[in-house]
């Protein structure tokens, strides 16, 4: 008579075998799932202010986000009406902080000098080197200042925020060479110990694929990077990208994001670590603070940049907020969590740069 344990000992045999089975025939043709509508109330764990904001929003329309322009024309068209109205915000913000905005050139680059109304004496002899995003193409001109402005307020550290060339007249590597170009000069007068490199968005991916460039050719590495809810992989990869699509009311890939991208990478294979540095050998990356938040249509791509810091060695931070969407925390100024970000990348900058 067979015992008990042998009979639960086959059973788990056929288990494993079952699901090996099931495994093998995934990969043979992969099940893709179809999810019905989703209700989605305000987050009941993030704050209250976060909360009222989200209730009083409607359900994200995305419609014009998913086109495309057709033509070169029409992408500089687009570029520059958006450019313009970035332009008054980042005005808009710079007077209120009392941010004062200097336009200078650095090593044949165009970049902005912004020095808050008052330089923390923890930060008088650092800086911050702030890389802007808008999908690689848009934000540029004074339009890329609006997060470096709140940077240099709410950090009270002087900023310099790099105008990089953007597509379609000039496609990659043409903005990761002007923020090279920028740091290169920087580090002939101040030590790299100094110097905190980043933005969100596409400006995160800069920053990472900056650094690789800058270990790649041999040179000294800023003390921190600040990579906000980067773009990590050009591929439309990563589950957060189909289980926030729609949710997220700032971003969705298909359309004007997958365009952009596709202007940006010119004649490049979006698997060229200069372009999706999930594919980078990040060994001895300085230390990264990165964040995002649980509707963000780019948090898979955070968490995936996280962990590989993390396997390779390096001391990386990551924040992820409940109820923030892609880069909410630098334009929901009033809520706690866009506090505590700033908070954090302060304390981070203290931490990792030298006086």
């Amino acid at each position: 008579m067979v015992s008990r344990e042998a009979s639960r000992a086959k059973a788990a045999r056929c288990a494993v075998v079952s699901l090996c089975l099931l495994v093998g025939a995934a990969r043979a043709q992969e099940n893709v799932w179809s999810i019905g509508p989703r209700s989605l109330p305000p987050p009941a764990n993030a704050s209250e202010a976060l909360r009222k904001t989200l209730a009083a929003m409607p359900t994200p329309d995305l419609s014009a986000a998913r086109k495309a322009p057709a033509t070169t024309e029409e992408w500089k068209a687009q570029i520059a009406a958006a450019d313009a109205e970035g332009a008054k915000l980042s005005q808009d913000m710079a007077k209120i902080t009392g941010v004062a905005v200097a336009e200078d050139t650095i090593a044949g680059v165009k970049v902005y000098r912004l020095t808050p109304p008052k330089i923390a004496p923890e930060h008088r002899n650092q800086l911050f080197l702030h890389i802007h995003g808008g999908a690689w193409a848009f934000n540029g001109g004074m339009a890329a200042v609006g997060e470096g402005v709140e940077i240099a307020a709410k950090l009270g550290i002087p900023v310099i925020s790099i105008d990089y060339r953007r597509p379609p007249d000039f496609p990659a590597p043409a903005a990761m060479d002007d923020i090279v170009a920028v740091y290169a000069d920087i580090v002939k007068t101040r030590r790299p110990a100094r110097i905190a490199m980043g933005g969100t968005s596409a400006g995160g991916n800069l920053a990472l694929v900056a650094t690789l460039r800058l270990k790649d050719l041999g040179l000294p590495l800023p003390a921190a990077i600040f990579a906000g809810t980067p773009v990590v992989d050009m591929n439309k990869t990563g589950d957060s990208r189909f289980l926030n699509d729609g949710v997220d009311p700032g971003l969705t890939w298909d359309g004007l994001i997958a365009g952009a991208a596709k202007i940006y990478a010119g004649e490049r294979s979006y698997d060229d670590p200069y372009l999706s540095p999930i594919r980078a050998d990040v060994s001895g990356f300085p230390p990264t603070y990165l964040v995002t938040g649980t509707r963000d249509l780019l948090l898979s791509d955070t968490v995936l940049i996280h962990a590989k810091l993390r396997e390779a060695g390096v001391d990386a931070d990551l924040h992820v907020y409940e109820g923030i969407a892609h880069a909410d925390y630098a334009k929901l100024f009033n809520t706690p969590e866009s506090a505590r970000h700033y908070a954090e990348l302060k304390a981070f900058v203290l931490r990792h740069l030298s006086k």
